[in-house]
């Protein structure tokens, strides 16, 4: 290692070897006890000659992140790991293909768009509620994950997808992932993936995907039929000189679409209402608010704009849980952040997770407190991060928060919840997934 790395303390390669496979089950408590002993930043060794640098620094990732973004690029992960999965995206390409498509497609995800997607959005929310059977122990994972699902696919295609495509789809998406979280936690074993044609298995089923996705776009262009839907609005996108998006290209828009809209989205609602379970007088707050605000208007923006408790909720939820749980940037030119030195090259992670729970950072750091955020999400905004930062932020951040307030205060207004199960469990895959989501739901009576 260079000298001028030494200033960043060590984890050796035999500390990780000697911890994989716990690392594989859930790499965090590992990752914090090296913070607690190393400080916010340290290096690991994954290998003879691999060490990610990991920070739970939050002026350090506002720096990477917003500062000084020109010198950061995504990692191998994403700009090839996951490329394979699902194309060149805008979560995957970078620099002049990223910024033009960035341009591109950020009209389709204003307010003013977002405003006709919001019945759709909620039709999709409101039939997968009607599924709950009350009075029953259900997880509601499985429940919240279709809910999120089914959200995506109405927004993009309004009803031009079937049931059975949909289902082959979100299969297909959820089974890349599983793969893809296998290759990252176990390196060593890439030589076999391959080999055993495990890699190429997931390979061809995202080609299935993706002729779906196409007989979708061919027949909705073949229609003439207006929906006002994303896909509508996505080959409605023209670039400076004119050209609609090529067909290739708009796939894997879709397909990146699907895979960061409805991840997250669940995993963040699961934890939410796992925490309303444990906290009911939120529960009866949200539905007071929902009951006023209702009384005045029955226009879905008002109900999404004016929920203020409902949001300071999902704000906090997904503070104690964010669904993107770690950053990942390479530094193209060596760069010195506090006195620590950076060769060009170095794999960095931040630790979202560890960003939102430092002590020095909240008070009561492990305590759900929604009321912190009674003044809004931006007063944190450079130590909260759960749709990143700086120019690469989530181009979905408001869809997402729109649609999880019109979950949750649907949910709310149908169900009293309580929950079966003792703590909130993880499970850290790409995206920070619930373990354990046992509720029961008590319709209230009207």
């Amino acid at each position: 290692m260079m000298k001028a790395n030494n200033n960043i303390p060590v984890v050796p390669l035999h500390r990780f070897f000697k911890h994989s496979l716990e690392i594989l089950k859930n790499p965090l408590p590992f990752h914090h006890q090296n913070f607690e002993a190393q400080g916010d930043v340290f290096r690991l060794k994954i290998g003879f000659s691999n060490s990610v640098v990991f920070a739970r620094d939050a002026a350090f990732a506002e720096y990477v992140l917003k500062k000084n973004h020109k010198n950061y690029t995504k990692s191998k992960i994403q700009t090839e790991d996951l490329v394979k999965y699902v194309g060149t995206g805008l979560l995957t390409a970078e620099g002049e293909h990223w910024k033009k498509q960035r341009k591109l497609i950020q009209p389709a995800f204003h307010k003013k768009q977002l405003a006709n997607l919001l019945d759709s959005i909620k039709g999709a929310i409101t039939s997968e509620y009607d599924k709950i059977i009350p009075n029953k122990s259900l997880d509601a994972f499985p429940i919240l994950n279709d809910l999120a699902f089914q959200a995506v696919v109405k927004s993009l295609f309004s009803s031009a997808a079937t049931e059975a495509d949909i289902n082959r789809l979100q299969y297909i998406t959820e089974a890349a992932q599983r793969m893809l979280v296998k290759e990252l936690r176990q390196p060593y074993l890439g030589w076999w993936f391959n080999l055993s044609g495990k890699i190429k298995k997931h390979i061809e089923l995202t080609g299935e995907a993706r002729q779906i996705l196409k007989r979708i776009v061919k027949e909705r262009r073949a229609s003439k039929l207006r929906e006002d839907d994303l896909l509508d609005m996505l080959l409605d996108a023209r670039y400076e000189d004119g050209n609609p998006m090529e067909e290739e290209q708009l796939i894997d828009e879709i397909l990146i679409l699907f895979t960061a809209g409805h991840e997250t989205t669940s995993n963040a609602l699961t934890f939410i209402t796992q925490l309303l379970a444990l906290h009911p007088e939120w529960q009866d707050r949200i539905l007071k608010e929902r009951e006023a605000i209702l009384e005045r208007t029955d226009d879905l923006m008002d109900l999404v704009t004016q929920s203020k408790v409902c949001q300071q909720v999902i704000e906090e939820g997904m503070r104690l849980y964010p669904p993107v749980y770690f950053i990942d940037r390479v530094n193209k030119e060596a760069d010195t952040f506090k006195g620590l030195h950076f060769e060009a090259g170095s794999n960095l992670l931040f630790s979202v997770y560890e960003i939102h729970r430092h002590p020095k950072l909240w008070e009561q750091p492990e305590c759900f407190l929604p009321e912190r955020f009674s003044e809004g999400g931006r007063k944190f905004s450079s130590q909260y991060f759960p749709f990143g930062a700086g120019p690469r932020k989530c181009i979905g951040n408001n869809f997402a928060m729109f649609e999880m307030i019109i979950a949750i205060s649907e949910l709310v207004g149908r169900y009293k919840i309580s929950p079966n199960f003792k703590d909130i469990a993880i499970t850290p895959l790409i995206t920070l997934k619930p373990k354990n989501a046992w509720l029961s739901f008590e319709a209230r009576t009207q």
